[in-house]
């Protein structure tokens, strides 16, 4: 796969000099809400939490909210040396703030960062040559037809395409079966079925839980705008290790997912993004209610809000 979408990014032209280094300007995350400056609690806290929570999250249809499980490898391509290393470095970096394992040097990526210059080009030919790399057929494993039109269509500075794999959380099996994949005879459907061997039965419990295990992103290099490599580390980071909806509406929140609407409102992962991740790498993702794991993170970000308003505030003379 890996060698198959840089021929395709080389194919499409290589993007020009265009990634900034230059610092950011001084921040206008006060046009925003930040969760640090919320003096409310209560209902209204919880309302502006679950608002963010559900205008962000995009878990695929019918499933719990995926995340990369245990490790995860970051690779960059077409883009100039040290720009890809700087975000190469970055999103490992805040994978490894998750607990994840961002491999040794030289590992597969699963997790594949695409330059560009002509990022609408580049994602046409994607879908049209390797759809089934995109979409392999199994259950629940990506967010469907209609979003993967978005992904071609839809023009973005950066736009990103997920693979997850419902998974048995007591063996690290897979938890479905590709389409043509059978075992002993394939004469009966119980052949092209997976075989879970269930620990205990629960109305409440479940052993599946849904994996991320490959990503694309695409960065076109002509519409970055005001955005610096910082940013663009801090983007890509965000909408890699999460299932983040593309179309969510985050204006009102201070988020870095705003950079490229306003490159002024944020210089990094705020704490409404990082306490997002946090939510989300430390849940538990084993109740059925679909709901369960965003209730999770939503919980983290309560907690985050908490210690914030919960630190002395600083003064200057």
């Amino acid at each position: 796969m890996i060698a198959a979408i840089l021929a395709l990014a080389l194919s499409v032209g290589a993007p020009s000099d265009q990634t900034s280094t230059q610092p950011v300007s001084p921040s206008r995350e006060d046009q925003a809400v930040r969760l640090e400056d919320i003096q409310v609690t209560g209902r209204r806290l919880d309302s502006l939490i679950e608002s963010f929570v559900g205008e962000v999250a995009a878990p695929n249809r019918g499933r719990g909210i995926a995340r990369w499980d245990r490790s995860v490898c970051v690779g960059a391509v077409n883009l100039r040396r040290d720009v890809a290393q700087y975000l190469v470095d970055r999103v490992s970096t805040v994978a490894e703030d998750q607990g994840l394992n961002a491999g040794d040097p030289g590992c597969a990526p699963n997790l594949l960062i695409v330059g560009t210059a002509d990022g609408d080009a580049f994602a046409r030919e994607l879908v049209e040559k390797r759809r089934r790399t995109l979409r392999m057929g199994g259950t629940g494993m990506d967010r469907g037809a209609a979003a993967l039109r978005d992904f071609q269509d839809a023009s973005r500075p950066v736009r990103w395409w997920q693979i997850s794999m419902p998974t048995d959380s007591e063996t690290g099996q897979r938890a479905i079966r590709l389409p043509g994949e059978c075992t002993n005879a394939c004469s009966g459907p119980m052949d092209y079925a997976p075989v879970i061997n269930t620990a205990s039965a629960s109305r409440l419990s479940t052993q599946i839980i849904d994996n991320i295990f490959r990503a694309i992103v695409v960065v076109d290099v002509t519409k970055m705008g005001g955005v610096n490599s910082a940013q663009l580390a801090d983007y890509i980071a965000m909408v890699s290790l999460a299932q983040i909806d593309p179309n969510a509406d985050t204006s009102a929140y201070a988020s870095i997912l705003n950079v490229f609407s306003d490159p002024n409102s944020a210089a990094s992962l705020t704490e409404w993004d990082k306490a997002y991740l946090e939510g989300l790498y430390d849940a538990q993702r084993t109740q059925k209610n679909l709901r369960a794991g965003t209730t999770e993170i939503e919980s983290s970000i309560r907690r985050a809000h908490s210690r914030l308003a919960a630190e002395p505030e600083t003064t200057t003379d």
